[in-house]
């Protein structure tokens, strides 16, 4: 075995640009990248579609199945493929939870209610998913169905919320007749209620909680006019930023979630579904005043947290990953460290292991969590990169570990923004934390490996339908880089056939001279 420590820098959301349509990667002044591309061995890996285990490749990759794949060395089948394959097959309606949650409403006269992202990026959830739940809801006998829509602006066109607005009031009203009676009943910006993640702001959770279970909200008569009326007050405003709304009528909202009802949540990732599975199923929820929380059956699209089970209720089963990095490692009496900030703490941890919560040695394992800033993040671009580094420095000179991994998320968190300058800065951030790490390595005579888990960063612009350009916050569907730094005399594999993110592992384990499980993709280097 080699005892030299490896460290992995994982850059959240910079790839390489193939269009050059805002390219804050190339636009940000970043020596230390430029010059580990020029000198060191490297190759670029794709992180999108059939290469992290989604339907296709003009699917873009996330975070969460980048990190699965880096993890576990391993395809997968993920997201949103898990759940068309579900829908195809019509396992989804066999399934327990569904069938409870029918029969609920069925026996009780009352409403299912659907929570979710509405939009076709596919990385939380897919507008498709929830009109095919609809039409086989009117189908099984339910009567009364109200949609409660979070609005995208990230994974797809940042002013596109009108779009999928009209599709689904479009299916409602095929549906809708003397047996059937489906409406939009709340909604708002994903980055303004609900869709929280790692605890970082539970009143974004209390904010939708509070519009989609008891109708508190500004009112308007449909979900149009609340975004068309939003959109003259504020203008330029992108849709994840949109305020929350409640649709009523002359009577009121017309979609509170009362005793009896049954409620969806229809995303399929997890990061950003946890804090509102627990305010609606959690019987001791504390993180904030639910009011008078109504007795409801409650499921998850997927399980988000195995190991939390939570939700309780599910009606896909998750893709069961084994033979991870981490287990391989542990396996070994390798110890290892893994640190991030808040925003992405939990793909070097959970999404990094399997989906799995536990560490599969408390002794061997040791992860470390940096605070984030509760601002947007194009108003603080460096995000926490310097504690983050310096928490890197820290375990790297503790010559305690022998893997050692890191995300730095200002690429993918600054890009969502759509702030072409402060993504820059993010970019630049980052750059600068790779200059500091750069004579530690030497120092510890330690290996560096730099990746990323999808791209986002290099492609801030895109054409519009006129030929114009736009504002683009979704992740794109460019390679990412691989470099390996302090390796003498390292090759790259051939690369004709395209390496993915789930190469990285095996490559990992061959540096320590270790034999990849049969079950892994290859290593990358020779």
């Amino acid at each position: 075995m080699d005892n030299r420590q490896i460290v992995l820098v994982v850059m959240d959301g910079i790839g390489k640009s193939k269009t050059g349509l805002g390219d804050a990667v190339t636009e940000a002044r970043t020596p230390t990248l430029d010059k580990l591309l020029s000198e060191c061995p490297h190759t670029y890996l794709k992180a999108h579609g059939t290469a992290v285990g989604l339907p296709s490749d003009d699917d873009m990759g996330n975070s969460e199945v980048g990190h699965n794949a880096l993890g576990c060395g391993q395809v997968y089948s993920q997201g949103a493929k898990l759940v068309n394959e579900s829908i195809e097959s019509g396992s989804i309606y066999a399934s327990k939870a569904w069938n409870e949650l029918k029969d609920n409403v069925i026996a009780n006269n009352s409403t299912m209610h659907f929570i979710g992202l509405l939009s076709d990026g596919n990385v939380h959830s897919n507008v498709n998913h929830l009109i095919a739940m609809l039409g086989a809801a009117k189908e099984q006998g339910i009567k009364k169905a109200r949609v409660h829509v979070l609005l995208d602006g990230r994974d797809v066109p940042a002013t596109s919320a009108l779009t999928y607005i009209d599709m689904l009031e479009a299916a409602l009203s095929s549906l809708n007749d003397d047996s059937f009676d489906g409406k939009i009943a709340s909604g708002g910006g994903r980055m303004k209620i609900t869709m929280d993640r790692y605890c970082a702001n539970w009143d974004m959770v209390k904010k939708g909680y509070e519009v989609h279970v008891h109708g508190m909200g500004r009112e308007f008569a449909n979900a149009t006019e609340a975004i068309n009326t939003f959109r003259q007050e504020t203008p330029g405003i992108i849709d994840q930023d949109l305020p929350a709304f409640v649709v009523a009528d002359q009577n009121g909202p017309v979609g509170k979630i009362v005793d009896n009802d049954s409620v969806i949540l229809f995303n399929f990732r997890g990061d950003r579904a946890i804090e509102i599975s627990m305010a609606f199923d959690n019987a001791d929820f504390n993180e904030f005043d639910r009011g008078n929380a109504p007795k409801v059956l409650y499921a998850g699209m997927l399980q988000y947290d195995g190991d939390l089970h939570l939700p309780k209720r599910f009606l896909v089963e998750p893709p069961c990953i084994k033979d991870t990095l981490s287990e391989f490692l542990v396996g070994k009496k390798v110890s290892q460290y893994a640190v991030s900030e808040t925003q992405k703490y939990g793909h070097v941890t959970y999404f990094w292991n399997g989906n799995r919560s536990d560490k599969f040695s408390e002794e061997l394992e040791t992860f470390e969590e940096i605070p984030s800033d509760k601002v947007s993040f194009d108003e603080r671009p460096w995000m926490k990169s310097a504690e983050v580094t310096d928490a890197l420095i820290n375990a790297i000179e503790s010559n305690k570990y022998g893997f050692i991994r890191c995300n730095y998320p200002n690429g993918d968190m600054v890009g969502h923004t759509g702030n072409m300058e402060a993504t820059v800065i993010g970019v630049e951030s980052v750059d600068l934390a790779l200059a500091r790490l750069l004579p530690v390595i030497d120092k510890n005579n330690a290996i560096l490996l730099i990746t990323a888990d999808h791209g986002n960063a290099d492609e801030m612009l895109e054409k519009n339908k006129k030929g114009g350009l736009q504002p683009r916050t979704a992740h794109s569907l460019n390679a990412v880089p691989f470099i390996v730094y302090g390796v003498d005399g390292a090759e790259i594999v051939d690369n004709t056939d395209g390496l993915g993110l789930a190469n990285v592992a095996a490559t990992v384990v061959k540096l320590m001279g270790y034999e990849a499980p049969a079950s892994w993709e290859r290593a990358i280097i020779k």
